[in-house]
């Protein structure tokens, strides 16, 4: 299945480079979230809230009355995880929050699973250089995804997997990467990290990984008319 992403900075929409360097920016937020209408899942991210530097609620909460979005970005609280399903998220994408001094934080793992239902929760497992990144991919932990998703497996309903080496370079992903996740964990796992063509949707597919795909879709290298 593919999973378009919506990336909030400043209240536009726009795509990083490896989560850095912006690539392509957008107040023409709602256009493309009409354009999602008609797919199943839609990723959002606050990337104000995951880089610490602001919100995009407002956004978020209308957005959420429009689609069946997964939201993510500065998620680090119990309170907040409830603000973001009370918004209308259908799930919370956490991440910097399961990790704490380079290991696995399962006593908040385990605390929020039990505030909000594991079946609400995505763990995100974000890698760069082979060690799951965190506070906006700046920080490195130290451990494998592959460790992480079995640790983490009994807190969450479906990981997310960003192989943070490809994002938005457009030159694909790293299969074996998403390959070796997948068979680290028995839960659900959406993938991304430079996913740009629809063999690699497919491959993806045939994987049992959903495809959450950006940058490749602003500027029309994937078109939405490929299906989902």
């Amino acid at each position: 299945m593919l999973i378009p992403s919506i990336d909030l900075k400043g209240g536009q929409v726009v795509q990083l480079v490896q989560g850095r360097t912006l690539a392509l920016a957008s107040d023409d937020v709602f256009t493309w979230v009409d354009k999602f209408a008609h797919f199943e899942k839609v990723q959002v991210i606050d990337l104000d809230g995951a880089l610490e530097s602001g919100s995009n609620d407002g956004l978020i909460r209308e957005i959420c009355t429009k689609l069946g979005c997964r939201v993510g970005g500065g998620i680090r609280t119990i309170d907040r995880a409830q603000a973001i399903l009370a918004a209308g998220a259908t799930h919370i994408i956490v991440s910097s929050s399961l990790f704490k001094n380079g290991d696995i934080d399962t006593l908040f793992a385990a605390d929020l699973a039990r505030a909000v239902g594991a079946n609400r929760v995505i763990a995100a497992v974000d890698s760069f250089q082979g060690k799951v990144v965190v506070r906006g991919w700046r920080e490195s932990t130290g451990l494998t995804a592959v460790h992480a998703v079995r640790i983490l497996e009994p807190y969450c309903a479906e990981f997310l997997y960003t192989h943070v080496d490809t994002e938005g370079l457009m030159r694909g992903t790293d299969i074996e990467a998403i390959r070796r996740v997948r068979e680290a964990t028995s839960r659900p796992l959406a993938a991304a990290g430079g996913i740009t063509t629809r063999d690699e949707i497919d491959l993806l597919d045939r994987m049992g990984v959903d495809a959450v795909v950006g940058m490749a879709i602003y500027t029309g290298l994937l078109p939405l008319e490929s299906g989902c």
